[in-house]
């Protein structure tokens, strides 16, 4: 169903299925699969493709030109996959050049007043709570939780399931399973997190082990990389080990014995 209101491009492609709401603009370009809902007053611009089951409520910006001073006026890209939400007044910026795509997956929960920058590429089941801000080419992996009015510079990694506490702000890389607090520091690991993907108690205490070694023995940090990979060799321990020794910004770090220590019960 599509409200008389609403003002679609002829050349936008959308699926006989979805729903466009009362106001809601669609333009040239965009591609709407199965079962979308396009709430009142929502904005779809740009080389947009978006998948199947997708919702997305009032005044959401989906897919406009990036605020970047490179741009040069293109037809720029975003690709959206299946069954996301995107709540009020959210925006997601396409990318900088054509040969670049602003990537979002599938099954993520975006809540309101939130943004996404130009070519950032976010995986799966990712929550991002009221207000948070995703500078450019940021990168979010799959089941990671960003609390509210969180603000993450350009280039900075989001490793999986890792959670970060409100208002906390990050310009350096997220090691996957962690917990961020407050600027560029970390807290333990996301205990709960970990339990709820699966991870048996013996995966949970060999990671436990892996983060002091790694972030409070005291060691050089790149030389305790390189002995933790012959120390710790499982599955779990491999993917923060291989997040870390692929930083290029530097990565969160603990202060020790001046943070509360997130221990499991």
């Amino acid at each position: 169903m599509i409200h008389s209101t609403a003002i679609i491009h002829p050349k936008a492609k959308l699926d006989s299925s979805v729903h466009v709401g009362p106001y809601a603009v669609i333009d040239a370009g965009v591609e709407l699969g199965a079962d979308c809902v396009v709430g009142p007053h929502v904005y779809l611009t740009g080389k947009t493709k978006i998948g199947a089951g997708n919702k997305f409520h009032a005044g959401c910006v989906i897919g406009d030109a990036p605020q970047d001073l490179k741009y040069q006026d293109e037809p720029t890209n975003l690709r959206i996959g299946d069954h996301n939400v995107f709540r009020e007044h959210f925006t997601v910026n396409r990318s900088t050049r054509p040969d670049g795509t602003t990537i979002i997956g599938s099954h993520n929960f975006f809540m309101a007043n939130g943004h996404v920058g130009h070519n950032c590429e976010l995986g799966d089941h990712i929550i991002m709570a009221n207000g948070v801000l995703l500078a450019g080419h940021v990168t979010v992996q799959d089941r990671a939780f960003i609390s509210g009015n969180c603000l993450v510079h350009q280039f900075t990694r989001i490793g999986t399931l890792t959670m970060m506490q409100g208002g906390a702000a990050i310009s350096q890389d997220l090691p996957p399973f962690t917990i961020a607090t407050g600027v560029n520091t970390i807290c333990g690991l996301n205990f709960i997190g970990l339990r709820r993907a699966g991870f048996s108690a013996e995966q949970r205490l060999e990671l436990k082990q892996l983060y002091k070694f790694l972030f409070r023995s005291g060691k050089n940090f790149r030389i305790a990389i390189v002995e933790a990979q012959e120390k710790f060799t499982s599955p779990g321990a491999k993917i923060m080990l291989e997040f870390v020794a692929a930083a290029k910004r530097g990565v969160c770090s603990d202060p020790g014995a001046s943070a509360r220590d997130n221990e499991e019960e």
